[in-house]
């Protein structure tokens, strides 16, 4: 791999990392849901005017505006209300092994000892986690680990769904779950508007960040970084993100570090790399470089 590309995927993984720090920033001064909605309103004006979609598409994009932008998104902002930006980061980091559970009872894909045990070891992580005092409440865990749910979710119906490009997919995700997010807000929160006239410079850092940096920036990056190297090289990055959403938890926000949380994260993080790390085929490339894409 060029040493740029190597700077480019820790831009993106620092990017995503950070993001938990503007949307702790943002929920400050915001409400959750309706800061997730000027988050994909954002995402939408931007996105929309340069993607188009099917009728064929419309159908799995209305069902991911939910799974996605909804169970996903909304429920991430709700969770990380209650919580440090550090602790959503490593629990939401469960998507990954409850996607592959998934896949395996719903597509019949099949899972090797490896796989399953770093399952167990990331789920046995949570049930540390969710001695810290970070976690105020059970159902703050349930909110966090919906959220996680959702991203399966996505990721099964994305898998079953027509070819579309990954920034129509953003955008339009975006503008579904307008609607969505919207009337949630506006059944469960209130003065929302006011929220955002009074809103400094943190309530709008968290809405742009989120949506231009976090969004449009980041996943461009990391989709042209896939399209020159291999999954099995790029994917395992991502586990940077929640470490570094830890450090970044305590540097900027001056969030707590404790053995639960501290534990708690090393075995989420150490059983999703051993889930999706691939050894087989990091050490074939590793032998014969050629094989990679470029």
């Amino acid at each position: 791999m060029a040493l740029r590309h190597f700077f480019l995927i820790l831009m993106v993984v620092s990017i995503w990392a950070f993001n938990n720090v503007a949307v702790k920033w943002g929920l400050l001064e915001l409400p959750p849901l309706f800061l997730t909605c000027m988050r994909f309103v954002a995402v939408a004006i931007v996105l929309i005017p340069f993607c188009r979609i099917t009728r064929q598409q419309l159908p799995w994009l209305l069902i991911l505006a939910f799974t996605f932008g909804f169970m996903h998104f909304s429920l991430l902002f709700l969770g990380m209300r209650y919580t440090d930006a550090g602790t959503g980061a490593v629990v939401v980091q469960l998507g990954t092994p409850i996607a592959m559970l998934l896949a395996m009872i719903l597509l019949k894909e099949k899972l090797s000892l490896i796989q399953l045990a770093g399952i167990m070891i990331s789920l046995s992580g949570v049930v540390v986690l969710s001695g810290s005092p970070t976690i105020p409440a059970w159902w703050v865990l349930c909110l966090l680990l919906t959220s996680a749910t959702g991203w399966a979710i996505s990721n099964m119906i994305v898998k079953k769904s027509p070819p579309i490009k990954p920034l129509t997919l953003t955008g339009w995700i975006s503008f579904l779950a307008i609607p969505i997010v919207g009337f949630a807000s506006w059944m469960t929160e209130s003065h929302q508007l006011t929220s955002l006239a009074q809103a400094g410079w943190r309530g709008w850092f968290g809405i742009l960040y989120s949506a231009l940096a976090s969004s449009i920036v980041a996943y461009s990056v990391w989709y042209w970084l896939l399209k020159k190297y291999n999954v099995n090289l790029i994917m395992p990055y991502s586990l940077l993100s929640p470490v570094l959403a830890v450090l970044m938890g305590v540097i900027v926000l001056g969030d707590s570090l404790n053995r639960f949380k501290i534990i708690g994260a090393l075995l989420v993080i150490a059983g999703t790399a051993i889930a999706v790390i691939n050894v087989r085929n990091l050490r074939m490339h590793a032998r014969f470089p050629r094989l990679r894409r470029r």
